[in-house]
């Protein structure tokens, strides 16, 4: 069944590196309307109270719409913990070991979701909001020329280092998204859409996304 975008909605975009799928969330999130996360959005939190799901828990118990005020307020910059009523040397249960970091960010996606219609990059959100009743998983690749060339402009690289930061980055996305998840990141059926992005701007494999979704 395909998303239903009147509905409340998640989709979960997964890319490799190089291909633009990142560049393609934030602006369908735009075209949408809706709220874009990724990475360093999700990290604010695990950075500034080493959250767990226990802690996690322990938020969601202070008061009435805690996500809602967390997510504006990760969105506009503002200090989370003085809003929150967290201490400003809080230091949370400890230092997250991999798992809990895994956990946690499954608990913030589902959470993320549960609030309102977004788009969310990478963070294993194939998996973690595999449940969620109007969502849309797309995986976004290219071949490793491409990759390749697109790594070299944005990160001002040689073709060599390029390749050699591609092929780290899929080990190690692969191997965590194995770890976690007991799948593969590249396992098409983990998708609703798989789209290549050779010959492509992000701008058409938007167009792509909006089309499919109707």
């Amino acid at each position: 069944m395909i998303m239903n975008k009147n509905e409340k909605f998640v989709i979960a975009i997964n890319r490799e590196l190089g291909s633009g799928g990142h560049t393609v969330g934030a602006k369908l999130a735009e075209k949408l309307g809706v709220k874009f996360y990724d990475k360093d959005v999700l990290k604010v939190l695990e950075d500034k109270f080493h959250l767990s799901i226990e802690e996690i828990e322990r938020l969601k118990g202070q008061r009435h719409g805690w996500w809602a005020d967390v997510c504006r307020l990760m969105l506009v910059g503002q200090d989370l913990g003085a809003d929150l009523d967290m201490p400003k040397n809080y230091d949370g249960p400890g230092l997250l070991t991999a798992e809990d970091v895994f956990k946690a960010e499954t608990e913030l996606l589902q959470n993320i979701a549960a609030e309102d219609s977004c788009v969310v990059s990478g963070r294993s959100g194939f998996y973690a909001l595999r449940n969620h009743p109007n969502h849309l998983s797309i995986l976004i690749q290219a071949s490793m020329p491409f990759r390749v060339q697109r790594v070299m402009q944005k990160q001002n690289l040689t073709e060599d280092e390029a390749r050699k930061v591609i092929d780290k980055v899929d080990e190690m996305r692969e191997n965590y998204v194995k770890e976690y998840t007991k799948s593969s990141r590249y396992n098409a059926r983990n998708y609703d859409l798989v789209i290549c992005a050779d010959g492509k701007t992000e701008d058409d494999i938007v167009a792509l996304i909006l089309k499919y979704i109707g």
